[in-house]
């Protein structure tokens, strides 16, 4: 199994910014694609941004702009900075990842407890 701990979230003002981090731990071969999801009360999750092992990126269209994926391949890491932040960024944020735990064998990590984002003045 890969387990998932994110950490970084917190309260914040509109216009404000948070780094928000992810690491992956277990049995890893290799990780694929990584991403970020969020969910806020009463919503699905919703992927916000994923990032290949080539490092192509991809956002949802409300987040293009603001937030920026990266990731640390030796740290089994990824990042998630995100800058201008509104009150409907508001939400629990978790990641996951397309992991190999074997050549053979790959699946999606086990999802994390999330970090809570508050935006709020």
């Amino acid at each position: 199994q890969v387990q998932l701990v994110e950490s970084g979230g917190g309260l914040v003002q509109p216009g404000g910014s948070l780094r928000l981090s992810c690491a992956a731990s277990g049995s890893i071969f290799s990780i694929n694609a990584m991403g970020w999801y969020r969910q806020a009360p009463g919503k699905q999750r919703e992927l916000v941004a994923a990032i290949t092992s080539g490092g192509s990126t991809n956002y949802a269209d409300s987040v293009k702009g603001r937030f920026t994926i990266s990731r640390d391949n030796a740290k089994n890491t990824v990042y998630l900075q995100m800058n201008s932040l509104k009150p409907e960024d508001t939400a629990v944020y978790y990641c996951n990842l397309v992991v190999s735990t074997t050549p053979w064998q790959t699946g999606f990590g086990s999802w994390g407890q999330g970090t809570q984002v508050t935006v709020s003045s």
